[in-house]
């Protein structure tokens, strides 16, 4: 077991009743910058000097009884560095006696050290900008609803509703598979408000843990925690603007909480601040699972949703609107016409029934993404069959010898095979045979006229 131990990639803790390290594995040794047989012996806040019994994890479920799971700490470590973890601490128990705790912590400085520079950019790049000087901010929002192409009446009818939202301040939530343009409606709403030249801001939540996401999106505040700067979070850096929470289903629920207050009050709190700041901020969400089923797997809160989904719409697949195939092929194949300085006039009909017959798991963006590779490697003025991937080619292969191998069809196959097993084993005997069948004899002289045997 310690064997293991030494090898993960997490560091590990132990430590006794009184606070002092009885295990210490090489990962902790590496994040820490100390020789743990040095720490072995030592108590817990004489090798974190930063820390005290209030901001240690180990410690406070020492204190408290109560385990703590995933939860960021920033301290010092022994050279003199800033480090940042992830902790999940379990008090060690023998009935009601506390014995010690186990940590297991998970170095995330250099993600925290990223997440921090990206905010110190957003910050730059935003701040000082007025609305006599902002038209740099629609290179951010850069889609408009005349980007949206469809001819599907479904599709016609969400972009009037977009449209209709996009002259108010509510918040939409937005539905759609992987793919299907949530992100042009989202563009094309901020730009077709009045908030279209102030910041717009963007941040996919399940791209950084709870503790990162928390400072990014509220902000920090100097002396909050060990390392911690005065820092303008998302909120701040979109006041006047739009703010789009992607995959707003994979924010952990605890800041699902943070977040609704800041809907309820209109102000935010930095974190590790005492004072709160007023934002005047839209917000737009998406989620790519259906809401009643993000809400039923608790991963969102239904008392939040409620208030995201003021507006809310969901985008079809693209299976679920063939008819946008082909005027979707003709304008890709236009734009990568100009980006590639390609002529290709437009696909066959063959190819059109391929992919009318194609289920598009990867929905517009998969289209997209099949006609740019083609006219990457062919130089033609036409797509033909010959130039799709074989994942099509084998889809349509497939459906063609399910609609084929009809249920009767191989009844009937089957049926003629055990004929002949039944008339080979008997010596076309076809008595026998009928015997062997459990079968009348008149039935089986009918069988084997019908299958010309």
């Amino acid at each position: 077991m310690l064997q293991i131990m030494d090898n993960l990639e997490e560091g590990i803790h132990i430590i006794d009743h009184t606070g002092k390290i009885v295990y210490y594995n090489n990962s902790a040794e590496q994040i820490d910058g100390i020789d743990k047989e040095k720490a072995i012996g030592k108590h817990l806040l004489a090798i974190y000097p930063s820390l005290t019994d209030e901001t240690s994890t180990l410690m406070t479920v020492m204190d408290t009884g109560i385990s703590i799971y995933k939860k960021e700490q920033n301290f010092i470590n022994y050279k003199g560095e800033k480090i940042s973890t992830i902790n999940t601490s379990i008090p060690l128990k023998n009935e009601d006696k506390i014995l010690g705790a186990v940590e297991i912590s998970k170095d995330i400085t250099n993600v925290r050290e990223m997440s921090e520079k990206i905010v110190d950019l957003q910050s730059k790049l935003y701040s000082g900008k007025n609305k006599k000087h902002t038209s740099r901010s629609n290179e951010y929002a850069k889609f408009n609803f005349r980007d949206i192409v469809s001819e599907n009446k479904e599709m016609i009818r969400l972009k009037a509703l977009a449209r209709r939202a996009a002259e108010g301040d509510a918040s939409i939530l937005i539905y759609g598979d992987t793919g299907t343009g949530k992100e042009l409606f989202v563009h094309s709403i901020h730009n077709g408000s009045k908030r279209r030249h102030n910041p717009f801001i963007t941040q996919n939540c399940a791209a950084l843990p709870a503790s990162l996401l928390e400072g990014i999106l509220f902000g920090t505040a100097k002396g909050g925690f060990t390392g911690a700067e005065d820092r303008q979070g998302l909120f701040e850096l979109a006041d006047g603007g739009t703010l789009f929470l992607d995959e707003i289903n994979s924010m952990p629920l605890e800041l699902q909480s943070k977040l609704l207050r800041v809907l309820q009050d209109g102000n935010i709190r930095r974190v590790g601040d005492t004072k709160t700041v007023d934002v005047d901020v839209r917000i737009i969400t998406a989620t790519n699972i259906p809401p009643e089923i993000a809400i039923e797997h608790k991963l969102l809160r239904k008392d939040l949703y409620y208030r995201l989904s003021v507006v809310n719409f969901e985008i079809p697949p693209l299976r679920d609107r063939v008819d946008d195939i082909p005027i979707l092929a003709d304008y890709f194949i236009n734009k990568f016409n100009v980006k590639l300085n390609k002529n290709i006039e437009g696909i066959s009909d063959d190819v059109l029934k391929l992919f009318e017959n194609y289920p598009w798991e990867g929905n517009v963006r998969e289209l997209e993404n099949t006609i740019e590779g083609i006219m990457h490697i062919y130089d033609i003025s036409t797509i033909e069959v010959e130039h799709i991937p074989t994942k099509i080619i084998k889809n349509q292969i497939k459906r063609t010898n399910i609609k084929e191998n009809s249920l009767n069809k191989i009844l009937e196959e089957t049926e003629r095979n055990l004929i002949l097993e039944a008339l080979k084993e008997t010596g076309n005997n076809i008595t026998h045979a009928a015997e062997l069948l459990q079968i009348p004899r008149q039935t089986l002289q009918y069988r084997i006229l019908k299958h010309k045997l």
